[in-house]
């Protein structure tokens, strides 16, 4: 497996990507990392899957590598830039798999270019129906910024690696990847990241759709309200749905060859037509 580190010039920064293409011919997995991850969250993905498909994952903007960049964007912003990367590269029918933030993204990206994904998998994200949203839950997502700078940096890099993994693995992943980052460049980011979100379900938007779809979740995910968005959209829009058995919110890091044995069944089931 042979992985290709890209560059993608916007008007608000670089963003970057990388590519794994076993066969031409062979489906794409497009792999999107959540708030404040890089594109190493998926690093088992790409282990376990990249010979049998093609494979992308980038740095989101004003993360990892894809930094310095403006945090004047919003989620379509990012669906957008996601698509001139996707269209750059011949790929017009991916498997959208995203990660927290990185579902969104998704959905994002399938309002704005309905009928070009193949397929999407939801990895310990929600949807972004309105409906599924209290009101102080939307005011709370727009107001997080003082508490995050209220918690000391040393306590609040122990809590992310913690309360997003329960293996050492995933733990010591999320660790690297914070590294990246100052608490004040952290903060900035986060609360953009939660804000935008916000922002995104606050439209109210038809965010539909139309190609199969499969949730994952893991069974420890403490992530705020997570566990009961995910359980309410199954209920309401009857997806597929299952538990990664003894995983956190980063459940591919948790229990990689689980997630992967979910993807690959996934993939290998859809209709044929590709791109």
């Amino acid at each position: 497996m042979y992985k290709t580190e890209k560059i993608c010039n916007t008007v608000h920064g670089e963003i970057y990507y990388w590519t794994v293409c076993a066969e031409e011919e062979r489906p794409w997995l497009v792999f999107l990392p959540g708030l404040t991850a890089d594109h190493r969250l998926f690093e088992k993905q790409l282990e376990g899957l990249g010979d049998q498909f093609n494979c992308l994952v980038w740095d989101a903007p004003a993360h990892g590598k894809s930094r310095p960049f403006d945090l004047g964007f919003s989620l379509d912003h990012m669906a957008k830039y996601l698509h001139k990367i996707l269209r750059r590269e011949g790929i017009l029918r991916p498997v959208l798999i995203g990660q927290s933030l990185g579902g969104y993204i998704s959905q994002a990206y399938m309002d704005l270019f309905p009928g070009e994904a193949a397929g999407f998998i939801s990895i310990d994200s929600c949807s972004l129906h309105r409906r599924y949203y209290t009101d102080i839950e939307l005011w709370l997502l727009k107001h997080t910024k003082w508490m995050y700078l209220s918690i000391p940096w040393k306590w609040l890099k122990r809590l992310g690696t913690t309360g997003n993994a329960e293996t050492e693995y995933g733990r010591k992943i999320m660790k690297d990847m914070w590294k990246e980052y100052n608490k004040k460049e952290f903060c900035a980011l986060s609360t953009h990241g939660f804000r935008i979100l916000a922002e995104a379900v606050e439209k109210e938007r038809a965010y539909q759709i139309t190609c199969p779809v499969l949730l994952l979740c893991g069974e420890k995910d403490s992530a705020g309200s997570g566990k009961r968005y995910i359980k309410n959209w199954m209920k309401t829009e009857h997806y597929p749905f299952v538990w990664v058995p003894d995983a956190g919110h980063n459940s591919n890091t948790d229990a990689p060859e689980f997630v992967n044995n979910q993807i690959r069944e996934f993939v290998l089931a859809l209709p044929s037509k590709r791109g």
